[in-house]
């Protein structure tokens, strides 16, 4: 294992560009043999290490493997940084706090590549997962090594390893590892090996697709260098197919972007369609078009524009940013919910100056309490806050006030249900 990774490494030129490298270690098998790797192999590769470590709170091992991470920190004499997850628990909700909390980092501290210990087997779990909930083709394309991240990039340089080839170093196991009712977790413990049954080779093949999926998208990223994406003129001379293969690659550009096949239908039809238009997108983004050609932007947080609040003034289901909101109808997986004492209008809104919150009894400044929590700045610039009457509610996956939590239950009014979409 330990040759065969300077091996690969060295070939791959992973770390030809970078000098600090931060380490994403949760204490499994797979990201300390991650870990120790890159340390042994530290001089070899000319890079100094720095951990990261998120916390999530759901188990009660999560102590002991903070407290482990830190002290092996302490001993090899390399930086620790270290997030507390906060807010209600979903396997997407976690992913999107950690690589907030990654990006964070290597900013703040001058880190130009972050380093996952995604294997082999990761790679067709991801595959199938894509797969069954219905994701475009582009995105069951294989996983990428190297691929751009915060102000660096993402290094996977455990991809060509299965997990059996691994080294059985110290690790916590964890034992929601086993438990089906997260969604990777049926797909690597159910699903594959029913398929197994069928085909052995059942991750070989599914890797296959996905390599083969990659290859087409680079050949069609070859035959259509030449062709300009905003210049609406060229656009519309090609094919309805082309059309959407070149809006997809020009999309690609925003991983942060994250549109639906709904979302993504309706932009095509906008531009095949209107002449001068301006749509506001998903995550700050704004499409703008005129007659000859459009771009896409993000709306920069200098600005201080957000996406324009709703009042939320009678029953029903409702949308904004990346959430589902939902007045007085019960949502079984909803991910929040919040009471509110009156039937007066609800305002769902972006954070402002001067925005309060209580909670436990102590009324803090908004931007104390997330520097107190230490929330990640990205996710601080798109926190949702609720409000009623003036009064601050909730911040969506995040907090609940008091407010809130102590409506009695013969008092309460009104009740919206949140979660994230799709």
């Amino acid at each position: 294992m330990k040759n065969k990774f300077l091996k690969v490494t060295l070939d791959g030129h992973f770390f030809d560009k970078h000098e600090k490298v931060l380490v994403a270690v949760s204490g499994g098998l797979d990201s300390m043999n991650l870990f120790h790797l890159l340390y042994e192999y530290r001089q070899e590769l000319s890079i100094e290490l720095g951990i990261a470590h998120i916390n999530h709170g759901q188990r009660e091992e999560s102590v002991l493997e903070e407290n482990y991470l830190k002290q092996l920190a302490e001993e090899c004499k390399i930086p620790f940084y270290l997030s507390h997850f906060k807010g209600r628990f979903s396997e997407e909700a976690a992913r999107k706090w950690r690589y907030a909390f990654f990006a964070d980092i290597m900013e703040q501290e001058g880190y130009t590549a972050l380093v996952t210990a995604h294997h082999a087997d990761d790679q067709a779990e991801t595959v199938l997962m894509r797969l069954i909930r219905g994701s475009r083709l582009r995105h069951i394309s294989a996983i990428q090594p190297i691929q751009p991240f915060a102000n660096g990039e993402l290094i996977r340089p455990l991809l060509s390893f299965k997990k059996s080839d691994f080294n059985n170093v110290f690790h916590f196991e964890d034992a929601s590892n086993q438990s089906l009712n997260y969604f990777r977790n049926r797909v690597r413990n159910d699903y594959l090996p029913k398929l197994k049954q069928e085909n052995p080779k059942i991750e070989l093949a599914v890797n296959n697709l996905a390599t083969d999926t990659r290859n087409l998208l680079q050949a069609l990223r070859d035959l259509t260098k030449d062709l300009s994406v905003t210049d609406l003129t060229s656009f519309r001379q090609q094919t309805r197919a082309v059309q959407r293969y070149l809006l997809e690659e020009y999309v690609e550009k925003f991983p942060d972007l994250q549109l639906s096949r709904s979302q993504f239908d309706e932009v095509l039809h906008i531009l095949q369609s209107k002449a001068n238009y301006k749509h506001l997108l998903k995550n700050n983004y704004v499409l703008e078009k005129d007659y000859h050609s459009f771009t896409i932007d993000k709306i920069g947080p200098q600005t201080d524009e957000q996406i324009e609040p709703i009042m939320i003034e009678s029953e029903g289901i409702f949308s904004y940013g990346s959430y589902i909101f939902s007045l007085n109808h019960p949502m079984a997986d909803a991910e929040q919910v919040l009471h509110f004492p009156s039937h007066l209008p609800i305002l769902v809104r972006g954070r402002q100056a001067g925005d309060t919150i209580r909670i436990n009894g102590v009324t803090k400044k908004l931007r104390r309490w997330f520097i107190d929590n230490k929330i990640p700045q990205k996710v601080r610039q798109e926190a949702i806050i609720i409000e009623q009457a003036g009064k601050i509610y909730g911040i969506v996956n995040l907090a609940s006030s008091d407010l809130s939590k102590s409506i009695k239950n013969d008092i309460i009014k009104a009740t919206l249900y949140i979660k994230m979409k799709e």
